[in-house]
């Protein structure tokens, strides 16, 4: 078997770290879009845990005043 030429060596090496950068970026488009998916996972939970905590919010306040009513017919 002959022995490869400097050049040819080099290609290779080229050629494996192009490989390699390849795979590096499917695997980090794929992180990114579970990413991204995640988060709008997260946004979308704190939107619904907001209005939850606003229906709250609003059901105390209601009992406030009915409390403050019937304290002042009482």
């Amino acid at each position: 078997m002959a022995e490869r030429s400097p050049v040819e060596s080099e290609l290779q090496a080229l050629a494996e770290k192009i490989e390699r950068l390849l795979q590096n970026n499917s695997q980090l488009h794929a992180e990114n879009r579970n990413l991204r998916a995640a988060n709008a996972e997260v946004v979308h939970e704190r939107e619904s845990l907001l209005a939850k905590n606003e229906q709250a919010r609003s059901r105390v306040e209601a009992m406030i005043v009915r409390l403050k009513a019937l304290e002042q017919a009482g």
